[in-house]
């Protein structure tokens, strides 16, 4: 593995940009989306995610490309984000025909789940205008030659959308490399979206052609197995030593196939309910594994977005220089903030995250 190089901040005009498909969370509380009669409505998306953490939480420049129609329910995700305050100058507007078969906002209807109860997701995202994406839509030499770019984050969720969107994807990562931007990409890796788009076989060569161009590459084991092929072996049920090593042995096997990688990185999660689980992250860099504090039974109040959490503290850790251990410390102490609050995004801020870096407490602050 090759150290990593980011552009100093004086060169760039964004520190972070995510390029993937922002939808309408709607939450039923601690209810079910089968029975409920209300809604807390939320913005959310794998990719955007990282990028609000990013202006929100780590106080970076920060910028999404996506897309959305024009029409109220467009407005209302752009307005969410404007409140998160991301860049949304490279967003393409779709015109809307009134009944949305040319193009809409997707869906996604997330229950937080309790005790034995495990969260659940239900997603209605078909047709909407960021799965629409193709290669050619959006002006990246732009974007990475004139604007300039420090880190350019995007993953498995958007490729997953279409074929288009995984070709966008590969325009985008081969553009960003072009002008020295480092390059991370999500695996997260979900059945349902893969399901009617060739299954495993599909994610797996849809990954690894996308994989080439990535220098950070993040998943959980699931995510590495499933859309990059590589096993683990030899794992437990806690985030013991004989889970550790059977990651790096992964890694590794990971790095000689990519040697393009530069880092790699994990969230370790055992569910020992829905209410409480261990959690803890490694991160592979330059032939050495770092891992985070051990949090055992963390309660969880709403875990989606704890994976986005992470992939945000460790790519603000690597922006500010503070080495590979402080960005697997970031990253873990935020997911597990970012797990304490509804809605997909962090309201968590960086003060709060370095407390819990240091192991500090949940007496009441006053």
């Amino acid at each position: 593995m090759s150290e990593l190089i980011i552009k100093p901040a004086d060169q760039a005009q964004w520190d972070c940009v995510s390029f993937g498909e922002i939808m309408l969370r709607f939450d039923p509380g601690f209810g079910r989306v089968r029975n409920a009669r209300s809604f807390q409505v939320w913005e959310g998306g794998g990719e955007y995610n990282v990028a609000r953490a990013m202006r929100k939480c780590w106080q970076k420049r920060a910028a999404v490309v996506t897309a959305l129609p024009k029409n109220d329910l467009g407005w209302l995700v752009e307005d969410f984000i404007m409140q998160g305050g991301v860049d949304m100058r490279h967003c393409i507007w779709r015109d809307f025909d009134g009944l949305g078969k040319n193009t809409r906002v997707g869906l996604n209807f997330t229950e937080k789940g309790f005790g034995v109860r495990p969260a659940l997701g239900c997603a209605d995202r078909g047709y909407t205008a960021a799965s629409q994406i193709k290669p050619g839509e959006v002006n990246w030499e732009k974007l990475f030659g004139e604007e300039g770019v420090r880190w350019f984050h995007t993953g498995g969720i958007f490729a997953a959308l279409a074929a288009n969107t995984a070709e966008a994807v590969i325009e985008a990562v081969e553009a960003a490399k072009k002008y020295g931007t480092v390059v991370s990409y999500d695996l997260n890796y979900r059945a349902s979206l893969w399901k009617s788009q060739g299954g495993k076989e599909a994610a797996q060569r849809v990954n690894r052609a996308i994989a080439r161009h990535v220098d950070v590459m993040i998943g959980n084991e699931e995510d590495f197995t499933a859309c990059l092929g590589f096993e683990v072996e030899g794992t437990d049920e806690h985030l013991t030593k004989i889970e550790t090593e059977s990651f790096k042995k992964m890694i590794q096997a990971a790095v000689a196939a990519f040697p393009n990688f530069k880092v790699a990185a994990t969230t370790l999660r055992k569910a020992t309910t829905a209410t409480f689980n261990d959690w803890s992250a490694l991160l592979y860099y330059q032939g050495q594994l770092y891992q985070s504090m051990q949090r055992p039974n963390l309660e969880i109040y709403d875990r989606v977005g704890g994976g986005d959490g992470f992939a945000s503290g460790l790519i603000y850790g690597f922006l500010e220089g503070k080495g590979p251990q402080a960005a697997v410390e970031y990253g873990a102490a935020h997911g597990a903030l970012a797990m304490t609050t509804p809605g997909d995004t962090s309201m968590a801020r960086v003060e709060e995250v370095e407390a819990a870096m240091k192991g500090k407490g949940a007496r009441v602050i006053r």
